[in-house]
């Protein structure tokens, strides 16, 4: 109800503002809107650039994903056993990183919509790397 109110108040008001001022309001109220729209950081945000020449490793790259984003499904109950120490070996024997890469198992079902991956683009763009270098064990 207040806002209602508060809208009929601004439209009486409105009629007590001299033509060349309420033009000023407006075009200040569309240049308000203007800026906060283009300014929003959802439209600024670019993902850092992931190098698909860098040397992708299982331990130092790979892994890390692994812990923080699917061993809570993957973590012996659903294969692939994506557990340090095991992953390598139940991604390899489950032939989950075969190339090409994009082809891949592990890939494809990280970008499947029926899978709830957590990872991000940017791992997403490092575990295919890693895929496409070989997927070793390093």
């Amino acid at each position: 109800m207040s806002i209602f109110v508060n809208h009929l108040t601004i439209a009486k008001n409105m009629d007590k503002i001299k033509p060349g001022n309420k033009q000023a309001l407006i075009m200040f109220i569309i240049l308000i809107i203007s800026v906060a729209f283009s300014s929003c950081e959802k439209y600024r945000f670019s993902p850092p650039d992931v190098d698909p020449n860098a040397t992708w490793s299982l331990s130092n790259d790979i892994q890390p994903i692994f812990n923080s984003n699917c061993i809570t499904c993957h973590g012996g109950a659903i294969s692939p056993d994506l557990r340090e120490t095991r992953s390598y070996n139940s991604l390899t024997k489950g032939e989950y990183v075969k190339t090409p890469a994009e082809s891949s198992r592990l890939y494809t079902k990280l970008n499947a919509p029926d899978h709830q991956a957590r990872t991000t683009p940017v791992e997403k763009l490092k575990i295919l790397y890693w895929i496409q270098q070989g997927a070793k064990d390093n």
